[in-house]
């Protein structure tokens, strides 16, 4: 059975995910912000990790990156589309607000780069990789479905939908992959979204506002 640690990170409380196994290994998803928090908290639990997997290169799901990579010698996965969007404040919205630092990432080896969608064997994790993209032009969900749960970035949020106002955003594109890959899987899977509470396929197709009359 695997644990799922959830963390709000950074001006806008991006979830970043832990998930562990018996064996305290872990794999990090979206590391937003607070990188000395996270490093403390995986040294403080035991943990080891294995991997960084970002859903999408947004400022605010990259933020620790660097940190984590630099400390555990891990590989960061990112979707092809959007691996300049690390160096890039401009595409990862970071250049957009006058208030924040650009926000840049160390783009990774050409080997953690998604370029399809595929199944994931790191240590005893097994999970896959689905392209959902709208919010962003890259954006991937990660689905684990022996233990019943996917973990989607921006692309649904409960009662609420990704924006698609922000370079490459495409509201079709997003409905789209939310009726296509997210509603689609089995209607108790726990949906993590990148912002606030978990919720469900089947609690979204009946109370989600945005998703009526597609």
């Amino acid at each position: 059975m695997l644990n799922i640690r959830i963390y709000s990170l950074g001006p806008v409380q991006t979830n970043c995910y832990i998930i562990s196994n018996k064996k305290k290994e872990c794999l990090i998803f979206d590391p937003g912000e607070e990188g000395a928090r996270l490093v403390k908290e995986i040294r403080s639990q035991g943990m080891k990790p294995l991997a960084i997997f970002l859903t999408h290169a947004h400022f605010d799901h990259i933020g620790a990156v660097d940190i984590l990579r630099e400390t555990f010698n891990i590989p960061l996965y990112i979707h092809a589309k959007e691996v300049d969007w690390l160096s890039d404040p401009l595409k990862n919205g970071s250049g957009k607000y006058a208030e924040l630092p650009d926000y840049t990432v160390k783009a990774p080896l050409d080997e953690h780069i998604i370029r399809k969608e595929q199944t994931f064997e790191i240590g005893e994790f097994v999970f896959k990789a689905i392209f959902t993209p709208g919010h962003s032009p890259g954006s991937v969900t990660y689905v684990f479905e022996k233990d019943g749960f996917a973990i989607v970035g921006d692309t649904l949020f409960e009662r609420s939908i990704g924006r698609t106002d922000l370079v490459g955003g495409n509201m079709k594109e997003l409905l789209q992959s939310i009726h296509n890959k997210l509603l689609i899987l089995p209607e108790d899977t726990i949906i993590y979204p990148g912002h606030g509470s978990y919720t469900t396929p089947a609690a979204e197709m009946e109370n989600n506002p945005f998703l009526n009359g597609f």
